[in-house]
C-alpha cells in the first residue's frame, strides 16, 4: 500500500498573489498622497481661522497704570489730564478726570482708555475710581 501526500498550495510568487489579494506599491502611495493633502488642507484651514480669532483679541489693560500716582499720595486735586503707554501699549492712551464729589475729600476719579478697535476703529474702556483724601486741596 502506498500512501501519497497530495499539497495543492502553490508557494510562488505567482500562485500567493492568487490566494492573498493585497495593495500594490502605487496604490498605497496614491492613498497615502491623498490623506496627507486632505490632512494638510485641513490643518492650514485651522491655522487660519486660529490666526483670524487672535487678531480680534483685545489686550486687556491694567488701569492701575493711569492711576498709580493719585493712589500713591494722600492728596488730589481737581484736574483733568492725558498721555499715553508708551512703547509698551503702542496706539493706547488715556485720560483722567479727578473731581471733588463732596466737601470732605471724597473724589472721584473717571480714567477712560482708547485703544485701537476692530477694522481699524478706536474703542474705549471708562472706569470710575473713589478716593477719600482728607488732606486734598479743595476747589470749592
Amino acid at each position: 500500500m502506498k500512501i501519497t501526500i497530495n499539497n495543492s498550495r502553490d508557494y510562488s510568487a505567482a500562485g500567493w498573489a492568487f490566494l492573498a489579494p493585497a495593495f500594490t506599491l502605487l496604490e498605497i502611495m496614491v492613498a497615502m498622497a491623498i490623506f496627507f493633502m486632505a490632512y494638510f488642507s485641513i490643518m492650514e484651514l485651522l491655522n487660519t481661522n486660529l490666526r483670524a480669532a487672535h487678531s480680534l483679541n483685545v489686550t486687556p489693560i491694567d488701569f492701575t497704570q493711569v492711576v498709580y500716582d493719585m493712589l500713591a499720595t494722600n492728596r488730589l486735586e481737581e484736574v483733568v489730564e492725558s498721555g499715553d503707554f508708551g512703547d509698551m501699549y503702542p496706539g493706547w492712551s488715556w485720560t483722567r478726570e479727578a473731581y471733588e464729589v463732596s466737601t470732605n475729600g471724597f473724589f472721584q476719579v473717571d480714567v477712560e482708555v482708547y485703544h485701537p478697535g476692530a477694522f481699524g476703529g478706536r474703542d474705549s474702556t471708562m472706569m470710575s475710581l473713589w478716593l477719600y483724601r482728607p488732606e486734598s486741596i479743595l476747589g470749592r
